[in-house]
């Protein structure tokens, strides 16, 4: 097993990437090296020239790109997009074996996982090839089986206010 932390960002309320960004800018500023991978995030983070200047303590990289939701998404497209789905992962594996960074951020894995494109198995076989990297993970549903190999959850949810 890792020695590296893991750390889940899930549920239903907004800002679950935005806390792992705010995390990967303070280990940027501590002179860490950060690699942020996003799925099923539309564009995501935009290119742009600010997160060029990011680089090179914290790279940024999308490898499935469609504004579609994957489940309204035509079977060929869902192949198509399962594919490049799975060529971030293997990314992520490569970045972790190598000790590329010292923080990586799989942001919507866990909806990756819920929709069946990877199982419990294969996100827990690349969490376990991180050797000492700290790895943070985000998604709206938690799976009980992805609990197991977190070492803290933390959960950000809507609030419904009522009249005091």
């Amino acid at each position: 097993m890792t020695s590296g932390k893991v750390t889940i960002f899930m549920g239903d309320g907004y800002g679950k990437s935005a806390a792992a960004l705010g995390i990967a800018m303070k280990r940027a500023s501590e002179h860490d090296r950060v690699v942020i991978i996003q799925f099923l995030k539309g564009k995501g983070i935009t290119d742009s020239e600010f997160t060029k200047r990011l680089e090179p303590e914290i790279k940024i990289f999308r490898f499935e790109k469609s504004e579609i939701d994957y489940l309204e998404r035509t079977p060929e497209e869902q192949k198509e997009a399962a594919v490049n789905i799975r060529n971030g992962l293997n990314y992520a594996r490569k970045v972790l074996t190598t000790g590329e960074c010292n923080l990586l951020i799989l942001d919507e894995v866990l909806e990756v996982v819920n929709k069946g494109i990877i199982s419990v198995d294969d996100l827990k076989e690349l969490v376990e090839s991180g050797m000492d990297t700290d790895i943070i993970i985000t998604g709206s549903e938690m799976n009980v089986e992805v609990c197991k190999f977190a070492d803290r959850i933390s959960e950000i949810g809507n609030v419904q206010f009522r009249n005091f």
